[in-house]
């Protein structure tokens, strides 16, 4: 071995060992911090193919060309690398390191085989992906640890009955209310969608005929009898369909179905803050609204509803399915009221959408009592 490639043999010794040992470092991050089978299948593959790109080079051509002793950077260190402050901190740091062990491995490597180099920036590119979608489910679980019932409401026969509507099932407590209807024109449906993110913040509308009355110091309408209190900025205003109109009235995110826009082409519009759901029928669907980046999904159709026909029924064993692989935030939907929804609870999925059970109750606020109640008693097993 020539004294030229023994110094390239050295570089891509001490990166592949760097990388390698990043990766698994991000695998135990999954598997173990974030209980991630989807996610954990997706790090130990890239692994398992680095591996079989190390493994093309000889181990002792690596071995030969290795000199530990004699490594200045050894004795090189740096304050911050002593420093952790959570398991995430621990994960990100290994992400980086990976990310520059392998771009070191592509770049040397075209020193000895462009094809080499070529699988090396393949597997780089992967990471760069996983390290998107970790984070994202990471900040998504933290952003949505509260929030276990959405609502789903439509526009209402008058802006006055909308919004006697919202401002109810925020004052009840509703952690997430999605704002979908179909009928609508746009000027009526952005008016409905600007209201519906004042109320959920807490803002008196400054629309007419509005009945509601804000307390000065709170800015809240005064609690009914047996209301829960809350704070205006826990519940969420989603906005189905269109991320125009949630970038337009600074909504907190925006729901697709299958048939809307792609994640990358709603993120364009709505920026970085919002979050994105999307709907999944089926676990392909699922793992693929992971990789593109949603925040959240919508599961289902579970039963038969009232506000929505449906041919095929993705029901319980779906649901199932995806507890058993999925981390990322889920609501079910479909046909859910407070008489199935312990069914729901038993497949493992927490978090459920709903609309005719409580927007077409004779007391909207009873009802969400009931559906919260229940949520609660399975949350505190």
């Amino acid at each position: 071995m020539s004294a030229s490639s023994i110094q390239i043999y050295r570089v891509l010794d001490a990166s592949f060992n760097r990388a390698g040992e990043g990766l698994r470092v991000i695998e135990d991050y999954v598997r173990f911090a974030l209980d991630d089978p989807l996610l954990t299948s997706h790090v130990k593959s890239l692994r398992h193919d680095f591996g079989a790109l190390a493994a093309s080079i000889p181990a002792d051509q690596r071995h030969a060309a290795r000199d530990t002793l004699c490594d200045v950077g050894t004795g090189i260190s740096n304050a911050g690398e002593r420093f952790r402050g959570d398991a995430w901190d621990v994960c990100a740091a290994s992400l980086k390191r990976a990310e520059q062990s392998l771009r070191s491995i592509e770049e040397y490597g075209k020193l000895i085989d462009a094809d080499f180099a070529g699988q090396a920036e393949s597997l780089r590119y992967r990471l760069y992906t996983l390290e998107k979608v970790i984070d994202l489910g990471r900040t998504s679980r933290d952003r949505l640890k509260d929030v276990r019932l959405c609502v789903l409401v439509d526009g209402c026969n008058s802006i006055t009955a909308f919004e006697r509507l919202v401002a109810e099932l925020v004052e009840a407590g509703v952690g997430m209310i999605q704002l979908r209807d179909k009928s609508l024109d746009d000027r009526d449906l952005i008016e409905r969608a600007r209201l519906l993110v004042s109320l959920t913040r807490g803002q008196p509308p400054a629309l007419p005929g509005v009945s509601v009355e804000f307390d000065r110091d709170t800015e809240k309408p005064p609690a009914k009898p047996g209301a829960a209190s809350f704070s205006r900025s826990r519940t969420l205003a989603i906005i189905n369909d269109r991320p125009d109109i949630a970038a337009t009235v600074d909504a907190d995110g925006v729901h697709l179905g299958q048939d809307d826009l792609g994640v990358k082409d709603a993120r364009a519009i709505v920026a970085t803050r919002m979050l994105i759901g999307v709907s999944t029928h089926n676990i392909d669907q699922a793992r693929a609204a992971v990789l593109d980046g949603a925040n959240y999904l919508g599961a289902g159709p579970t039963f038969s509803s009232q506000t929505k026909k449906f041919e095929t029924f993705a029901g319980l064993n779906y649901l199932r399915e995806l507890a058993g692989e999925i981390r990322l935030p889920t609501f079910a939907i479909g046909g859910i009221s407070a008489q199935n929804l312990r069914d729901v609870l038993a497949s493992g999925v927490s978090r459920v959408a709903v609309g005719a059970a409580v927007t077409q109750a004779s007391n909207p606020s009873i009802a969400i009592h009931e559906l919260m109640s229940i949520l609660n008693e399975s949350s505190a097993r």
